[in-house]
């Protein structure tokens, strides 16, 4: 707790960073939310993707993202959506130029999808929804758990963590699909086990340690699930950077999403969240369990 104090700084610095990054940047929606073809080519030996982008390239089809799919002989194409050209002759012309520049070796279809804009935008509008209902969830069963206190720390330091997360992929202009906003959903999930443990221990430091400041409680309850706290993110870590490195550009973003709020949702968790209690007030009044009114004869024989 000696710390909150620099840790809202780098908080507030982060928040601030991403928020203009959003202004002016924006995020690198894929074609699930813009629109858009996708195909999956299978190739007979092991594809060179710097000769499919200069081939797309050619066909003026620049903006391709081109990346494998699973083996080094399959390859998955997204080309963003192009208004008044017919998505069918799209997919050939894109088969063809791959084909006449792979010379003698087969170059086979294995699927093509096609995503409309209006597809897109309903994708964009449910996801923000899916978020916002994630959240108010959130709060309503801390609220009923806890207490309100802890429920509004809880939601903040939550929207903290998806703030700089999202933000970083919008300020490194990556690219943000459906499976990074799984991502982020399973971060806001993260974020809270996290929190809701902290939280826990905080209820039961103040019913039991009759004497000491709330900043001391606090510290204490902080201190004793620390190690609990870095056990579990290491090792949830190690999954997800394992991911990252051999799980192939497919879900790449995925993972590095995962990297980024597993760290950014343990940091908020130690500093951020314990600090927003004491920050809103709570104390031990707040959290003793109400008597009832006349217990002690109910207990009698």
């Amino acid at each position: 707790m000696g710390k909150r104090m620099a840790a809202f700084a780098v908080s507030g610095l982060l928040i601030l960073v991403s928020v203009v990054s959003f202004a002016v940047r924006g995020l690198n929606f894929g074609i699930d939310f813009t629109g858009g073809t996708l195909l999956e080519v299978g190739y007979q030996k092991p594809a060179d993707l710097s000769d499919i982008r200069s081939t797309l390239s050619k066909s003026g089809f620049s903006g391709a993202v081109v990346q494998y799919f699973g083996t080094p002989q399959d390859v998955l194409i997204r080309i963003a959506s192009r208004g008044g050209e017919d998505q069918q002759q799209l997919s050939n012309r894109v088969l063809q130029d791959l084909r006449r520049d792979a010379g003698k070796q087969k170059v086979d279809l294995r699927r093509v999808e096609f995503i409309g804009p209006q597809v897109g935008q309903e994708l964009t509008e449910q996801g923000g929804l899916a978020m916002l209902a994630a959240l108010f969830g959130i709060l309503i069963y801390v609220y009923l758990r806890f207490e309100y206190r802890f429920a509004i720390g809880s939601i903040i330091a939550t929207v903290h963590d998806v703030i700089i997360t999202v933000g970083i992929f919008s300020l490194f202009h990556l690219e943000f699909n459906l499976t990074v906003l799984a991502a982020v959903l399973a971060v806001i999930g993260y974020s809270l086990n996290d929190t809701i443990v902290v939280y826990d221990r905080i209820r039961e430091n103040f019913r039991k340690i009759r004497k000491g400041a709330p900043i001391e409680v606090i510290n204490i309850a902080v201190n004793q699930t620390l190690s609990r706290t870095i056990m579990t993110s290491f090792t949830t870590l190690l999954v997800c950077i394992a991911l990252f490195v051999f799980g192939g550009e497919i879900i790449h973003n995925f993972s590095l999403a995962l990297i980024i709020g597993i760290v950014v949702g343990t940091y908020s968790s130690i500093y951020i969240a314990s600090s927003l209690a004491l920050l809103l007030g709570v104390s031990k009044t707040d959290l003793m369990p109400v008597k009832k009114e006349g217990a002690e004869l109910d207990n009698r024989p």
